[in-house]
């Protein structure tokens, strides 16, 4: 029988702020905890250290070590150095952070002591060859059932020993369907070979009864069961005289801390069906076996929807890394040298990817255009149309009429309005002399930084594309001077909580940029980007933060002279 290990059988069940769960499997020691890359959990919250604490393997029991968070780890809220976890115990990091963790344990104990105490005390019937040929096969599923052999595997031999023990003619274990009805997943007879799942029929009636009791339906005799029972259409058809439906339930700790080591049922798994043509007269201990093997299968059926949800996370993860990775390469990347223009950008989104994005693309040898959008929504939705709107526009040209492309997005958005998705956006288009063509769709104005001044002069517009069906969108315009800087923001930065429920606001970055305004461009960036998560102070963000600044550096001398104290930003 192959040895199961401790880690097969540890793990951390991890609650998130918006309240989703998922079971991490402990797989090493020591099992490192924190925030970012390199940690065996990895917990995105800025309250976390980047490596806060670790699990220790210690003489088969695991012990939990602080290594550094700043807020102090909390078992059942008391605050701890380090300490031996137990079943149940919850880990929290400090008040600033909202995630929670569960440590599950369940090593496999089946020793023959720990299986009688299971299943109670078993009368004298223990002692007879029938009950201990039956306590025999009890042994056998349950050490089965802790194994490393394949699911389908366990799950046969575990229908194979529970028709052994009832002598009922088949065995099958039923799952629930997306729409309540039952599926017969595996089906088994008494010379242990399977059976086609589309020839069987098991009576739904008892079925129903058990659902609706939550509890198992045995019946030894038919001929003098409920009315109900012998009347089935099924089990009069079949001729059956013995029925066992037993459902199974996931067994889940409640949440709170007084009620942690209270048990309570979860989600329906399944059930166990058997059934007979003859008379099986089950005795107390065939009824207390079946109750064990009931609770193992529901066991392992459990842990393996959640090795299931953990395997369906872990490739969602993996395809939410490429989509950030292919929606981080379409932002620009070290702005081509424009003589009359300087450039930063960076964009940080709350998600793995994003509903914001920002661009600086040519029109020609003496117009560049730039654009920052905010898509309503967040996640692989918004990520979607901010990827399609920087397609439709990267492809103006000259000869483009801005309010028209504009114009054809709305349209193209409101008549798909399956999208439920809308885009706020300023566009604009600056020229060698100054001159901006712009368009603000529903956006907050850029700041324009000016002389030691700041002023909102954008504030002229019209509704985000993909909200108002036919919309018209006009171009207006505006001339900068030389040494003009432009600050164009998502709503991300002035709508950063902190603790006390406030708002970073649009006063307070007029103050950051004020004392700023001459600082090169990748500074200035830094600097808000900066004040920005210092007001936060370590609340989790909320919506996506991005910055594009854009500063007039004047018409150059000549065609093509460039003056390299205004050199582009490098990408910071």
């Amino acid at each position: 029988m192959p040895e199961t290990s401790i880690f097969d059988q540890t793990s951390f069940e991890v609650i998130a702020p918006d309240s989703s769960r998922q079971i991490v499997r402990v797989t090493e020691s020591p099992f490192v905890i924190g925030r970012g890359g390199g940690n065996h959990l990895q917990l995105s919250d800025r309250a976390i250290s980047r490596q806060c604490g670790a699990l220790v393997l210690e003489d088969d029991s695991y012990l939990l070590q602080d290594r550094g968070q700043r807020t102090g780890i909390f078992v059942n809220g008391e605050k701890i150095d380090h300490r031996i976890l137990k079943n149940g115990d919850v880990v929290t990091f400090g008040e600033g952070s909202t995630y929670k963790l569960i440590f599950r344990s369940t090593k496999a104990d089946t020793s023959i002591e720990s299986l009688l105490t299971r299943i109670g005390s078993i009368s004298t019937e223990k002692s007879s060859p029938s009950g201990l040929s039956k306590l025999n096969l009890l042994l056998e599923a349950s050490m089965l059932l802790h194994s490393n052999l394949p699911l389908e595997a366990v799950l046969n031999t575990m229908l194979d020993h529970a028709v052994a023990i009832t002598h009922a003619d088949r065995g099958l274990l039923l799952e629930p369907n997306p729409d309540g009805s039952l599926h017969v997943r595996l089906a088994r007879n008494r010379e242990t070979k399977s059976l086609a799942p589309q020839s069987l029929s098991p009576s739904q009636t008892t079925l129903r009864l058990a659902l609706q009791q939550q509890s198992g339906v045995i019946t030894e005799d038919l001929a003098q069961a409920d009315l109900e029972l012998q009347a089935a259409q099924s089990i009069v058809a079949q001729r059956l005289r013995a029925i066992v439906a037993i459902p199974l339930y996931a067994m889940v700790r409640a949440d709170s801390a007084e009620s942690l080591l209270q048990p309570t049922r979860g989600n329906f798994l399944g059930l166990v069906y058997l059934d007979s043509q003859r008379p099986a007269a089950f005795s107390k201990i065939d009824r207390q076996i079946l109750d064990v093997i009931a609770i193992e299968a529901a066991s392992i059926l459990d842990n393996a929807r959640l090795v299931e949800l953990e395997r369906q996370r872990a490739r969602l993860e993996q395809e939410l890394s490429i989509a950030r990775d292919i929606q981080q390469a379409l932002l620009p990347h070290g702005f081509k040298d424009v003589p009359y223009l300087g450039v930063s950008g960076v964009n940080f989104p709350c998600l793995e990817v994003g509903g914001d994005y920002y661009d600086v693309f040519s029109m020609g040898e003496d117009r560049t255009a730039f654009l920052l959008a905010d898509v309503s929504g967040k996640g692989l939705g918004a990520a979607l149309l901010t990827t399609m709107l920087q397609g439709a526009l990267s492809g103006l040209t000259n000869e483009s009429n801005p309010g028209h492309v504009f114009n054809h997005l709305n349209r193209f958005l409101c008549e798909h309005e399956d999208v439920s998705r809308y885009a706020t956006l300023f566009f604009g288009i600056i020229d060698r002399h100054g001159r901006i063509e712009y368009i603000n769709a529903g956006h907050p104005s850029p700041l324009l930084l000016r002389r030691g001044e700041i002023s909102e002069p954008f504030k002229e517009g019209t509704f985000p594309v993909g909200l108002i069906p036919g919309t018209e969108y006009t171009t207006a315009r505006l001339e900068l001077q030389p040494e003009d800087t432009l600050f164009l923001y998502s709503d991300g930065v002035t709508e950063a909580w902190n603790k006390d429920k406030k708002m970073f606001g649009v006063s307070r970055l007029c103050d950051v940029l004020a004392g700023h305004r001459d600082a090169p461009l990748a500074s200035l960036q830094k600097r808000v980007i900066d004040e920005v998560k210092t007001f936060a102070g370590g609340v989790s963000q909320a919506d996506d933060i991005t910055v594009l600044l854009i500063r007039y550096l004047g018409e150059p001398k000549t065609a093509g002279e460039f003056d390299e104290t205004y050199a582009i930003n490098p990408e910071s």
